[in-house]
């Protein structure tokens, strides 16, 4: 991980910043947009709207930092604590973004802020899509959990780091 953190600083005018309840429908919309890049079908979609949208009691109340370029939020995470360890739940970059370096200033801010808070390990549920870009980030898989959707049956790696 001291490897991965020396490469810290995000692409040069984004601002990580605490995610404000008037940004709710912006961070639903970012979240639709990034599940939906990887080409599920609309109905798996439809399905999965309810958990992809943010209400702004739920920003209020969590810990939801998002990247920030010219005044206009282009990725987040959310940041919560199970079982006495730093849980990733949520990490989306608009498709537009993706490979310039967003998702990584946000990982790596979600790593440092843990690990400020004297976290040992970062865990959290990966789509699998997104495996590679968290093997890449040093992270390693240490489970999975099996879930549904109309049938389709899904493994969803359960990742872990050490900070």
């Amino acid at each position: 991980m001291e490897d991965t953190l020396r490469y810290n600083q995000p692409p040069m005018d984004v601002e990580i910043r605490r995610a404000m309840p008037e940004a709710a429908e912006e961070l639903t919309a970012i979240a639709i947009a990034s599940k939906g890049y990887w080409g599920y079908p609309e109905r798996w979609m439809q399905i999965w709207k309810p958990e992809l949208t943010y209400r702004p009691d739920y920003v209020e109340k969590s810990e939801i930092w998002a990247a920030v370029m010219d005044h206009t939020l282009i990725g987040f995470y959310t940041l919560l604590e199970k079982d006495g360890q730093a849980w990733l739940e949520d990490l989306w970059v608009l498709p537009a973004r993706m490979g310039n370096g967003i998702g990584r200033a946000l990982f790596l801010h979600a790593c440092r802020l843990s690990k400020g808070r004297g976290y040992r390990i970062m865990r959290w549920e990966s789509d699998p899509n997104a495996l590679g870009f968290y093997v890449r980030m040093g992270a390693h898989q240490i489970g999975e959990r099996h879930s549904e959707v109309e049938g389709q049956l899904r493994s969803l790696p359960i990742m872990e780091l050490d900070l």
